[in-house]
């Protein structure tokens, strides 16, 4: 039950970007970051095993890139062609990475095909409302802020795909656990 509490959620709230395309999508990559928490927190409240079941793990990298599609409904609307066609480019590497770790399962694929879409969206609409003039502007800063923007993310990505560590327990067994069972 707390599963399908997340999975709701997890296709309901993004639907906020397409109202708060920023705002959005930081909600969006919240409530992907912290799942495993949630299911433990609402199966806490519910008193029932805190589980998410054998189908979560299949559909996780789908739910990612649901709320990834609408991120790419809303770079349709901005109005430089180079970072509507930079975003575009970034997200289909993605997709072909997805699409590939799913044809093989094969975990470091996700590593030669990070997630660099989110990070440049969310970097231009933060530029693009605080910090006018680091937007890229031509095709040079664009890789500029690209290589920037791919440090922390194959160091996200290495973390949860190679070495598969689990950030997200250690916040419920040190943090959450803690603060939940007095």
């Amino acid at each position: 039950m707390p599963s399908v509490v997340v999975v709701v959620l997890r296709l309901v709230l993004p639907l906020t970007i397409l109202r708060w395309p920023l705002g959005g999508a930081l909600l969006s990559m919240a409530v992907d970051a912290l799942d495993v928490v949630l299911v433990d927190a609402i199966a806490r409240v519910l008193g029932v095993p805190g589980e998410f079941g054998p189908f979560y793990s299949q559909i996780d990298k789908w739910l990612d890139m649901y709320y990834l599609t609408l991120e790419l409904v809303m770079v349709r609307t901005w109005p430089e062609p180079l970072l509507r066609q930079t975003a575009l480019l970034t997200f289909v590497w993605r997709l072909a990475g997805v699409i590939a770790f799913e044809a093989t399962a094969y975990r470091p694929l996700l590593l030669l095909f990070p997630n660099l879409f989110e990070n440049f969206y969310l970097w231009v609409l933060i530029a693009r409302r605080w910090l006018p003039g680091l937007l890229a502007r031509n095709l040079f800063q664009v890789l500029v802020t690209l290589a920037v923007l791919l440090v922390p993310k194959l160091v996200q990505e290495w973390v949860l795909h190679w070495e598969e560590l689990h950030p997200w327990q250690w916040l419920r067994n040190e943090i959450l656990g803690p603060l939940l069972d007095p």
